[in-house]
């Protein structure tokens, strides 16, 4: 049976710096949600993004903000009309922005429908890397619920999921990023080829093993990538582009690099203002998805359901690979330092994973 209380990193206010509370209250579950031990945690740049905001971000409705989008664990309770996973099952789930479903915490709760084991093959630390920066790609590709903002694609277990894009070209801006990562696996799977992404070039080769084809350095200007791609394509368009790190300078590289009808997903939700004037002046006739990676989301529910049936299998067959990882020492109170080296841009390539059951 868990405790009652457990241990939690959370920030105490607006800008705070993050602190270790010891007597949280251990959350109730309800019909639908699954109680877990969360085993390991990862870090996302919207933890430190939230955390130092000079204004409280809409998300944050009670302070202390606790930390955690993503987690692997142990079930503990699951509630009466749980069917999918049983007590002492090994499992990977997002977290959220709620006190009670963050994962910078010793035990936390999920909705039962975004609960899926984790095979032998795949570790609590390769898992805790997955939810979030996965389901941004996937609610930007595949998403069709009112509400949703997303391209719109055939889903890869719908018809045409597999076929419709057979060949055809596309670009990942930022594909080392851990939600690059996936955006390339994704674009694999869907069949786009070449998939040509922006990187460092120190992690090519890694990234090929994704399903990347072609690597250019992201230190490039935006016009000579632009130059570069009907070189690497053949002259063929680029009819899809994902852009996983958002800044002004890739998402104009990105629109720009598109075929007249093409479809890009940027990954900053509320950067409308960005592309604003190209997208006006086109008439909408590319279309953008700015998704939201929450899968309690209206738009993204049944999306999330989807996702999670098929998640184990995937991972078994190695349609999906996890990131890289870097375990932090000292549980939640390794979490500030590893978070303050993304805010510095020192960490490429891995995502950081803390083990919140070793907090002293």
């Amino acid at each position: 049976m868990a405790p009652t209380t457990q241990k939690i990193l959370g920030s105490p206010s607006q800008g705070a710096p993050w602190e270790i509370y010891n007597d949280w209250p251990v959350p109730a579950i309800g019909p639908k949600d699954v109680l877990l031990k969360v085993v390991a945690a990862s870090l996302n740049p919207a933890d430190w993004g939230i955390q130092s905001s000079p204004t409280q971000p809409p998300m944050v409705t009670a302070y202390p903000f606790i930390g955690g989008l993503d987690g692997a664990g142990v079930v503990e309770e699951v509630g009466a009309e749980v069917t999918n996973v049983a007590k002492g099952d090994k499992v990977v789930f997002p977290g959220g922005f709620e006190q009670e479903r963050a994962t910078f915490k010793q035990y936390t709760i999920a909705s039962a429908a975004n609960v899926a084991k984790i095979p032998d093959n795949i570790s609590f630390e390769e898992a805790a890397s997955i939810p979030v920066a996965f389901a941004t790609v996937a609610a930007g590709m595949w998403a069709k619920e009112p509400g949703a903002s997303s391209v719109g694609f055939p889903a890869p277990w719908e018809e045409g999921g597999l076929t419709k894009f057979k060949g055809q070209a596309a670009l990942i801006a930022g594909g080392s990023s851990s939600v690059g990562q996936y955006a390339i696996q994704m674009a694999k799977l869907q069949g786009f080829s070449p998939i040509i992404v922006t990187s460092s070039l120190k992690h090519a080769d890694y990234l090929k093993s994704l399903g990347a084809t072609h690597i250019l350095d992201r230190s490039l200007p935006s016009a000579s990538v632009l130059a570069e791609l009907p070189k690497l394509t053949g002259g063929a368009p680029i009819v899809y582009a994902f852009d996983a790190i958002s800044s002004p300078e890739t998402q104009h590289l990105a629109y720009d690099s598109l075929a007249p009808e093409g479809a890009m997903i940027t990954t900053h939700p509320f950067s409308v203002a960005i592309l604003a004037e190209k997208e006006k002046r086109d008439g909408g006739s590319r279309k953008v998805a700015r998704p939201y990676a929450s899968l309690r989301l209206p738009g993204n529910l049944k999306l999330g359901a989807e996702l999670y049936a098929r998640l184990t299998e995937w991972l078994e067959k190695g349609l999906l690979k996890p990131n890289r990882i870097e375990i932090l020492p000292n549980g939640l109170a390794g979490i500030p330092e590893g978070l303050e080296r993304m805010k510095n841009f020192q960490v490429s390539g891995i995502k950081l994973v803390a083990h919140p059951q070793e907090t002293a």
